[in-house]
Order: C-alpha cells, then sequence, then structure tokens
C-alpha cells in the first residue's frame, strides 16, 4: 500500500486529534518548529504485545489487578537483587541451565502501559483479543519457515540461526520500537530533513527521511526503508523494504511487511506511539498497537552494546550439532 492510498485509510484508524489533551504550549520544539524528541527514551512495561489467551477481549485491568500485578514484580525485583543463596545443588547431568545470573542484573518490568487511564493487558489493541491474527501457513511464508520447510536442519549452520543468536540483528522490525526484556532504552537525533532512531540493543540506527523517497527497486534493509512527513504535531512514519531474515518471534514477516507509525509528543516527557503491521503473507488482517514512550533522566545515557564480546553460543550450538551427528553415525 503506497503512501498516500495508506494515509487515507489510517485517517480511519487514526484520527488527527490525540487520545491525549492537546497542551501545545507545553511542548518542547526544535529551532524547526517541530516537536522536539531529542534525547534518550525508553519503552520499558511489563505489558505483554499480545495479551494472554486467558483474558480474551478484556482491553484493560482494574486498578486492583493491576496493583496486584505491579506489586508481584516489585516482589521478584527484591527477590532478585537479595544475594544468592548458600549451598545451591549443582545441576543434574542434562539438565537445562538458564542464564539466571545475567538475569539477576537485568532491569525487572514494573509498571504497566497505562493509556486513557487504562492499565492496558496488551500492546496490541487490534484485533480485539489482542493478538496475532495468523493465516495458517504463516511459518512457511517466514524465511526460517520456507528453509525448514525445504529440508534444511534447524542446526545446519550459522544460515538458518536467527540474526540475535547471530549478534548482528537483534529482530524487532521497528527498533527501538518494540521493548526487549532488557536493554529498552534509545535515543532520537532530529534535523530538520531527517530523524535518528538509535538503540541501545546492538547499536542498530535507523534514518527516516522526511518528506523522502523510498529507495528504487527491492532493496532490503535490516530495520526496513523508512520515509516520513508531519502532520500537525504527529511525525508519521511510512517503511518497507525488511529484510527477510529480520522475522523473529516478536514479529514474524515475510518480504511483504509494511509498517505505518505515528508517533506524538504529548508532554516534554512521554510520547504517545501507535503503529499498524500489514503482512498478508503472515497475518489475515492489520495489526494496531499502542505504547507510551517515556523520556530518561538526564543523567542517563545508552551505552555500547558488545553482543559478540565473549559470545560462544553460536560455536557451541553448531559444535554439538556436528557431534550429535558423528555419535549418530557411529551408532548405525
Amino acid at each position: 500500500m503506497y503512501p498516500r492510498i495508506l494515509a487515507f485509510c489510517l485517517t480511519l484508524v487514526f484520527p488527527l486529534t490525540s487520545v491525549y489533551s492537546q497542551q501545545q504550549s507545553s511542548i518542547p520544539r526544535t529551532e524547526f518548529d517541530r516537536p522536539n524528541f531529542q534525547g534518550y527514551w525508553t519503552n520499558q512495561s511489563q505489558t505483554p504485545l499480545q495479551r494472554p489467551e486467558n483474558l480474551g477481549t478484556q482491553r484493560a485491568y482494574s486498578i486492583e489487578e493491576a496493583n496486584r500485578l505491579m506489586g508481584a514484580a516489585r516482589q521478584r525485583d527484591a527477590e532478585r537483587a537479595a544475594p544468592v543463596a548458600e549451598g545451591l545443588e549443582v545441576p543434574a547431568a542434562g539438565a537445562q541451565i538458564g542464564f539466571q545470573a545475567d538475569q539477576n542484573f537485568a532491569n525487572t518490568r514494573i509498571d504497566l502501559t497505562v493509556i486513557n487511564d487504562e492499565y492496558r493487558t496488551s500492546l496490541i489493541i487490534d484485533p480485539p483479543d489482542g493478538r496475532w491474527p495468523f493465516q495458517e501457513d504463516w511459518r512457511s511464508n517466514t524465511y526460517y519457515g520456507a528453509l525448514l520447510e525445504r529440508g534444511a536442519g534447524e542446526f545446519d549452520g550459522p544460515e538458518i540461526r536467527n540474526p540475535w543468536e547471530r549478534c548482528f540483528f537483534v529482530g524487532g522490525q521497528l527498533p527501538p520500537m518494540v521493548a526487549w526484556a532488557y536493554n529498552a532504552n534509545f535515543q532520537f537525533i532530529q534535523t530538520e530533513a531527517h530523524v535518528v532512531i538509535h538503540r541501545e540493543m546492538v547499536h542498530d540506527a535507523r534514518i527516516i527521511k522526511i518528506n523522502g523517497q523510498f529507495q528504487p527497486g527491492a532493496v532490503y534493509e535490516w530495520a526496513g526503508d523508512s520515509i516520513g512527513h508531519w502532520e500537525d504535531n504527529i511525525l508519521v512514519v511510512y517503511s518497507k523494504g525488511f529484510h527477510p531474515q529480520a522475522s523473529n518471534s516478536r514479529i514474524p514477516s515475510s518480504d511483504a511487511l509494511q509498517i505505518t507509525e505515528r508517533f506524538e509528543l504529548v508532554s516534554a516527557n512521554e510520547i504517545y506511539y501507535t503503529f499498524v503491521v500489514e503482512d498478508p503473507k503472515i497475518y489475515t488482517q492489520p495489526v494496531t498497537v499502542e505504547m507510551r514512550l517515556q523520556r530518561k533522566s538526564e543523567s542517563e545515557r545508552i551505552y555500547e552494546y558488545a553482543c559478540h564480546e565473549g559470545n560462544y553460543s553460536l560455536p557451541g550450538i553448531l559444535a554439538g550439532a556436528r557431534r550429535a551427528e558423528v555419535q549418530a553415525e557411529s551408532e548405525q
């Protein structure tokens, strides 16, 4: 769907009047008189992208339910910060070992996403059940699903493993707008002609061309080819040309993926952010997501995320697969 057609359709989905009351006099602006997004932000929240199935079409928690969830998260955070207990037993042979030690130093998601005074049960708001509306054959339409369907093994080589494991792109076609388990931080850099979104995870930077044009031909980029324009004080961004290998567990996708985003600075410290996912090879209908981006304090910055530093997981996975193959051959 091309920008002009998509812009018309979006007026049906996203009216130009925000769900927030407009207080433009308090909104910081750039020297070229646009809302000033520049600085460091986070989208950290314990609200999941997909709604738990048992909640059905329940879009929001009651205040009591929300307080219980946030209270439980605070308790988990306190337990993780406590000293490790003495006398821990050695794991049994063959037991799965996680990365609990790393998780003990990661941020705990405590707050829920609140929009229109609702404690949201999911970031997806349409379809009404808050879940991905998958096509029946969606897996075979992803890059990795197609390889497996053609007979590739899951551990044949690095090409069959996702780019997150390979540490050059951690997935999420909207960097940094899909919150990760940790390091859900990013920076906006803004000029009159471009907006750059630089995220902490693997140091990806997405360049949005304001009033620009898509690249000609079938050019794939890991984070897509993005162009944007201003509708009053709302930045609208269209993206396509996502690399097929960028498909991941959070947003499965094909080469047909297109995304439309809307960024609205509703206060000096909050952006109301929405996006629509369209991929007819994967989903039966467009999917709408709503969330809040919150400004980090003046003292907080983002630092290098060196994913490859000391990363031996992928060679270990492949070496283990080769060893299993040798053992299987010797037993024949």
